[in-house]
């Protein structure tokens, strides 16, 4: 995850650069670079299916306390942060604010443990919570998205689920099948190997997605330029008020720093990458929509490696914070 937190910064920018580039002075780029997409998405989901374990959901019960402060923060808190910040920039342009917001719903999944291990935050409790986190997204995703862009009938919601869960079921069978087979023949040290160069592949495959979709639909993408710097101007302002719930939060509850690191982290990194493939399948012709949520990466990963050098800066050494109540925890190591 750190070699990964270090290629990101350079990496989406010049994805991003490339594509337009190649859009601008190749007249068919558009002929050129669809016939990528699926199969990227495919790959996409595949590794980000690779990285999740559902073990660690025995676990709940020990620590239900705080995985209810964070259910409670990343799904009731944090979506209604991020309503009004994409209301107050796009109120009036439908596909920049769906994107926006849908970049703003659901928190990640897989790297955010990374940058809580960079941090010294509970990675631990954080494994227990990858799950939940994973679960209570596939099964709102539909129901955000069909209440978001209108579709309210029964059938339109009852055709996105068939539709999602098709893409689903491939990619995490092929995921469950590559792992299994690995298993089968790899040593537990070699397995860990390939899962830190799997992590690494989600970088570059969300890049290769990026050139495509911004080479594929230049003209529609550069033609308001403004509206790109207030996706940027949103997303950041969304990470200070997301980094000011998580310190109340955490000061309420009295949580310790190894806790109060895993909230912070949590409540900030977005899941950017599962969000884009599903919505390119149940939105397969909206550049917009997908253009927001890859620009929100732009601003998501140096906010995340800022805040692991904040945590580290404070140097609490695990003291808890300061507050009225204390969230009565037991150990948190699965």
């Amino acid at each position: 995850m750190i070699q990964s937190a270090k290629i990101t910064p350079w990496l989406l920018p010049s994805a991003i650069l490339t594509g337009l580039l190649l859009g601008a002075w190749m007249p068919g780029a558009g002929k050129l670079f669809g016939p990528f997409v699926d199969p990227l998405l495919i790959i996409l989901l595949v590794l980000l299916f690779c990285e999740v374990r559902f073990e660690p959901l025995r676990h709940v019960g020990r620590h239900l306390p705080f995985l209810t402060l964070a259910w409670l923060a990343n799904f009731v808190l944090i979506p209604l942060l991020g309503w009004g910040t994409a209301s107050l920039f796009f109120s009036s342009h439908g596909a920049l604010f769906i994107g926006l917001l849908l970049y703003f719903l659901f928190p990640c999944t897989d790297w955010f443990l990374g940058f809580t291990r960079i941090a010294k935050g509970d990675v631990g409790l954080g494994t227990v919570l990858l799950p939940v986190n994973l679960i209570s997204q596939l099964i709102l995703f539909p129901i955000y998205l069909s209440l978001i862009t209108g579709a309210y009938s029964a059938t339109n919601l009852g055709e996105l689920n068939a539709t999602l869960m098709r893409w689903f079921l491939i990619p995490l069978s092929c995921a469950l099948i590559l792992r299994l087979i690995l298993s089968r023949f790899l040593t537990k040290k070699q397995v860990t190997l390939l899962s830190g160069v799997s992590g690494n592949l989600v970088y570059w495959t969300i890049a290769l997605v990026a050139l495509c979709l911004f080479g594929q639909h230049t003209v529609s993408l550069t033609a308001n330029p403004l509206a790109f710097l207030k996706i940027l101007l949103a997303v950041s302002l969304f990470f200070v008020f997301s980094w000011c719930v998580g310190e109340l939060l955490a000061r309420w509850f009295r949580l310790s720093y190894a806790q109060h690191v895993l909230l912070a982290m949590t409540t900030a990194a977005r899941n950017a990458p599962l969000i884009l493939g599903l919505t390119m399948i149940a939105l397969p012709d909206q550049p917009l929509i997908h253009a927001a949520l890859i620009i929100g990466l732009l601003v998501e990963f140096p906010h995340l490696i800022a805040l692991s050098h904040l945590f580290l800066r404070k140097g609490r050494g695990g003291a808890p914070s300061p507050s009225r109540r204390a969230l009565d925890m037991p150990g948190s190591t699965p």
